[in-house]
């Protein structure tokens, strides 16, 4: 796995921003040397600001959105529509937007879908295995960019702390239940499904995040921390607020914008 590079920005709107920027040069590059991205989208405040920002630039026209494939990290288990799924913050922030293909946008199936969480979680593995080629690593596409939110307790996608979940190594999707923020059932990927991605970014801002961040890039665990197990196979990266980054290891490698 990769070595974490942080990242910092001034602060939250900056940091979107600058995100959305980096995310089409970086498929921009990817589509120009492949003809085709893989995209994985996360929730949260700081994601779907994220996900505004770029639809609000004229620069996104640089993507080719009929050759990108959209997925997710994680889902909550919640009926098509609702306005807590991450699908539908992410239609409404830019895929409503853009001219993106239908049938390359790949949302978890949702709880009026008529399947169980855990019936949810294969079918959307199986949706993945389709979509993965020999050249990629498993039973899921190489993600060109796997963006992820991080919450106050290290939890990425829907992997928190002390979790079944995290001790899965075989399965790159699976239904997680008791989740101790609402709400309880979702659908996440897996380690191995994130450890896929060409890049990770992990996205924070606040000063409540701080600590964790720190823990993050030290010696912890990712079954106390899951964002520390959160690495892309060429690339990892912390994009960070300053607010956020206040306490990072002094030997962490720091590029801070002004």
């Amino acid at each position: 796995m990769s070595v974490p590079t942080v990242i910092v920005h001034r602060d939250a709107e900056v940091l979107a921003q600058a995100v959305a920027a980096r995310l089409i040069t970086r498929l921009v590059d990817t589509q120009a040397a492949r003809g085709s991205a893989h995209l994985v989208l996360t929730g949260g405040t700081i994601g779907i600001a994220t996900l505004a920002a770029l639809a609000g630039t004229p620069a996104h026209d640089a993507i080719d959105w009929r050759a990108l494939d959209v997925w997710w990290g994680d889902e909550r288990f919640l009926p098509s529509g609702h306005p807590e799924r991450n699908e539908t913050g992410a239609r409404q922030a830019l895929l409503d937007h853009v001219d993106v293909d239908p049938a390359r946008v790949h949302p978890m199936p949702a709880a009026d879908s008529g399947l169980t969480a855990e019936e949810a979680a294969e079918a959307y593995a199986q949706e993945l295995r389709k979509a993965s080629r020999p050249e990629d690593h498993g039973p899921v596409p190489s993600f060109d960019v796997l963006l992820l939110g991080m919450g106050p307790d290290g939890h990425v996608a829907s992997l928190f702390p002390g979790q079944p979940a995290l001790y899965e190594e075989e399965r790159p999707v699976v239904a997680v239940h008791g989740s101790p923020k609402p709400p309880p059932t979702r659908i996440s990927l897996t380690f191995p499904a994130i450890r896929a991605a060409r890049e990770v970014w992990i996205v924070a801002a606040g000063a409540e995040k701080a600590q964790v961040v720190h823990l993050a890039l030290s010696d912890a665990g990712p079954f106390q921390i899951p964002a520390a197990g959160a690495r892309g196979r060429r690339t990892t990266l912390f994009l960070l607020d300053r607010a956020a980054a206040t306490k990072i290891p002094p030997t962490m490698g720091r590029l801070a914008s002004p």
